[in-house]
């Protein structure tokens, strides 16, 4: 099996774990009007909203975790 074989094989589990312990996500969203940006763990779990982008990259920094912008 080639390595292009065996990542088609993945499981959806097995994906959702990749990266868990090592990436956290930034989402822009809105709150009663004002922009903000939640920060999400790589299981979708969400745990801070900041005011601000450059905020919200260097907590995540902080913990020394990899930040990923959604859009």
């Amino acid at each position: 099996m080639t390595n292009a074989e065996s990542i088609r094989q993945i499981s959806q589990q097995d994906l959702m774990a990749l990266g868990v312990s090592d990436l956290a996500y930034v989402k822009p969203i809105e709150i009663e009007g004002q922009r903000l940006f939640a920060v999400y763990t790589a299981d979708g779990t969400q745990v801070t909203v900041l005011p601000t982008r450059e905020v919200a990259i260097a907590t995540i920094r902080r913990h020394d975790l990899e930040p990923v912008s959604i859009q």
